[in-house]
C-alpha cells in the first residue's frame, strides 16, 4: 500500500487532472467508438494526454478506465479483454506519472439501474467490479477511484469490491443532480446520507464530482463535510452545464471562474481537486496556480 499517498493528502491538497473523454474525442475518438481500447490501439495518444495534464500541474492522474468493466465493454463485444484494457491504461498512466506523481485506477457505474428497479443483478454488478478492480490493482497503482455513481447502492457494490481486490486507498465520488435542494442522486439519496454510508463502508476519500459546475458542486461538498468531519474530501466539478452551440457542446465555465473557488474547496475539507466533463489542461493550470498561492 502506498501510504505515501495518504501522508500527501494530510499534508495538502492534491491536485487530480481534468477530462478523459473529451480530450480523446479531440484527439478523433468518434461516437460509438470505446474509449478504454484506445489504451491499445493508440497508446502514445492516451498517455500524452497524461502527460499534458502533468504538465499543466496535476499531482495525479486518472486512468483511462472509466467503462472498462466487463459490463460496459460487452456493448462494444470487448468483455473478454477487460483485463488488457486495465492493465495497460495503468502501465500508460504511470509511465507519464514516472515515480513522484500519483495514479489512481479509475471506475465507472455499470451502465443500468440495478434491480428491483432495472434489470442489473447486484450480484453480476459486483462480480464485474471485482474483476476490473483485480485486473487494475495488478499494475503499479496509488490507489482506486470510483465515481460518477448516480446510486449508492451500486457505488457499495463497487466499494466491497475494489477492498476485495486490494488494501490500496479507495476513493469515491458520487454525482448528484443539479438543482435540488437538499443535494440528491438520480435515486433520490442524500448527500449526507450517501456520505455518512461511505464512510461507515470503508472509504478512504469521499466527494463528488459532475453534474454540476464548480459553486453549486462546492455546496454539495459543504453538505457532506458538515458532517464527515475530518475525513478527506474529493471534488471534480464540470466546466459548468452544458449548452448546445450550433452542432457542438460547449461547457461555458472559465479556467479562471473555476480557480477563483480554489480556497472555499480547501476550507470546505477538499483534499482531492481537479476537473470532470468540460474541464482541460487550461483548467488544470490555473486551479494549480491557486492552490500554489493557497499554500
Amino acid at each position: 500500500m502506498r501510504c505515501v499517498l495518504f501522508k500527501a493528502l494530510a499534508e495538502r491538497t492534491l491536485l487530480c487532472d481534468g477530462a478523459m473523454g473529451t480530450m480523446l474525442q479531440q484527439a478523433g475518438l468518434s461516437h460509438g467508438d470505446c474509449p478504454e481500447e484506445w489504451n491499445v490501439t493508440h497508446p502514445d495518444v492516451v498517455e500524452g494526454i497524461h502527460s499534458a495534464y502533468f504538465a499543466a500541474g496535476s499531482d495525479i492522474v486518472l486512468t483511462n478506465t472509466f467503462g472498462a468493466n466487463p459490463i460496459k465493454l460487452a456493448l462494444y463485444h470487448l468483455a473478454d479483454r477487460t483485463e488488457e484494457f486495465n492493465r495497460a491504461a495503468v502501465r500508460l498512466a504511470r509511465k507519464a506519472a514516472g515515480s513522484d506523481r500519483y495514479v489512481l485506477g479509475d471506475m465507472g457505474s455499470c451502465g443500468g439501474l440495478l434491480e428491483p428497479y432495472g434489470d442489473q443483478k447486484p450480484e453480476e454488478a459486483e462480480e464485474a467490479f471485482l474483476r476490473q478492480a483485480s485486473a487494475l490493482a495488478q499494475e503499479d497503482l496509488d490507489g482506486i477511484i470510483i465515481e460518477t455513481m448516480t446510486d449508492l447502492e451500486e457505488m457499495k457494490l463497487a466499494l466491497k469490491a475494489a477492498r476485495q481486490a486490494t488494501s490500496l486507498p479507495v476513493i469515491v465520488s458520487m454525482s448528484f443532480q443539479n438543482g435540488s435542494v437538499p443535494h440528491r442522486t438520480l435515486m433520490g439519496q442524500k448527500t449526507t446520507d450517501c456520505a455518512l454510508a461511505l464512510k461507515d463502508a470503508g472509504a478512504s476519500v469521499i466527494g463528488s464530482n459532475c453534474g454540476v459546475g464548480s459553486a453549486e458542486l462546492l455546496e454539495i461538498v459543504r453538505e457532506m463535510h458538515s458532517v464527515l468531519g475530518d475525513v478527506p474530501l474529493i471534488a471534480e466539478p464540470n466546466a459548468g452545464l452544458p449548452i448546445i452551440e450550433g452542432d457542438k457542446t460547449v461547457f461555458p465555465e472559465t479556467p479562471e471562474e473555476m480557480a477563483s473557488r480554489t480556497g472555499d474547496f480547501v476550507r470546505a475539507g477538499v483534499r482531492l481537486l481537479g476537473g470532470c466533463c468540460g474541464t482541460s489542461p487550461k483548467h488544470i493550470r490555473a486551479l494549480r496556480q491557486a492552490l500554489d498561492q493557497i499554500s
